[in-house]
């Protein structure tokens, strides 16, 4: 890029301090305050869970001043630099600045994440679609480009439920995603996914389109409040488990299917070497599903009078990933393209999603 001006740093002083009003730091520092007070009294681990909320909020709270402290902090040491006007010091002035620029970016996302439930932790499904082994193989290459993001952003895991495809991959999985923003940064992932391909399955190597579809529900701590579901409405079955866990877990059927009877929306639950926490879960998944068509449904009606809003739904392909002939990854709601589209199966993920928050 072009020699780095003064000007150029002041607009990341000014992107810096919308980004600190967007997020109401000020505010924050007294939220902060207050929070530190209650976490000092006697008797806060009397209630385990609101101890730990407290001490979540505080972290989060301290991470984002933090951030935006930094990143001034080193807006105010490039300005030095500049001043100070060394021509030996032009290359690490343009490194500097692009690589603040990239920060200050992936932090401005953070405004985009009002949702009800953006901040909360996420559960994530992956089916494999038509295709047959094909379809199952592309369900596994997804589950290990999201589990390649999940670690790089120092998020955590748990598979809930994992059935395998006959043959090599996955037909179906679910997995518990943990940690900040998790369902806000990945809830527009939800939608079908394409493949193009040579076929490794078949002898004439063959190029081969596979599909696969993505669904993000958050993990709601007060869905027993945001979602009743009456009893008659659910039938339930135990299963044997066919997981991992040794002999007991074959044994015993503990593990759950529950069906919504009004949707047809069925979830089954393998984590757990008890029935009831199987059947907890799984009804938690469920509320988190219902709570989703219930929220898209809201969207739909305001997109009917905004006009430009696609829900990411089943069956409304979102990005395709192709190997062959060329080599591309394009989504088509943000229209972003990208031409390694090995590094995105390796997880790299963040220009693509930093996209989708900015669609309004």
């Amino acid at each position: 890029m072009n020699s780095i001006s003064k000007r150029d740093i002041e607009e990341l002083a000014q992107k810096v301090g919308d980004i600190a009003k967007s997020l109401d730091i000020d505010s924050k520092k007294d939220i902060l305050r207050s929070l530190e007070q209650e976490s000092r009294k006697e008797n806060l681990w009397e209630d385990n869970k609101h101890a730990q909320d407290v001490l979540a909020q505080i972290a989060d709270i301290n991470n984002e001043i933090d951030s935006i402290t930094k990143l001034q902090q080193n807006i105010n040491s490039l300005l030095s630099l500049i001043e100070e006007n060394k021509k030996e010091d032009e290359e690490l002035l343009t490194q500097e600045y692009e690589r603040l620029e990239k920060e200050i970016s992936q932090f401005e996302s953070l405004k985009f994440l009002s949702g009800k439930y953006d901040n909360c932790s996420a559960t994530m499904s992956i089916h494999s679609g038509q295709g047959g082994t094909e379809a199952n193989d592309w369900a596994e290459m997804l589950f290990r480009m999201y589990t390649m993001y999940i670690e790089k952003k120092g998020w955590k895991y748990t598979v809930t439920n994992i059935l395998k495809g006959q043959e090599v991959g996955i037909s179906t999985i679910t997995l518990d995603i943990y940690g900040k923003y998790a369902y806000g940064i990945l809830k527009r992932e939800h939608g079908t996914h394409r493949l193009i391909r040579l076929s490794p399955f078949n002898s004439q190597n063959l190029r081969q389109t596979s599909f696969a579809g993505v669904e993000i529900i958050p993990i709601l701590d007060n869905l027993e409040k945001d979602i009743e579901i009456p009893e008659s409405d659910i039938e339930f079955k135990a299963t044997k488990s066919g997981g991992p866990g040794g002999q007991n877990v074959n044994k015993t059927s503990s593990a759950v299917q529950i069906t919504h009877i009004p949707t047809g929306i069925t979830v089954h639950c393998s984590q757990e070497r008890s029935q009831l926490q199987n059947r907890q879960k799984a009804m938690q998944i469920l509320k988190g599903k219902l709570w989703k068509i219930l929220e898209e449904n809201r969207i739909k009606e305001i997109s009917e009078i905004k006009g430009n809003y696609k829900i990411a739904g089943w069956g409304n392909q979102i990005r395709n990933y192709i190997l062959h002939p060329y080599k591309l990854v394009k989504d088509l709601r943000t229209g972003i393209e990208l031409s390694n589209p090995e590094s995105v199966l390796d997880g790299n993920l963040d220009e693509l999603l930093e996209a989708q928050l900015r669609i309004q």
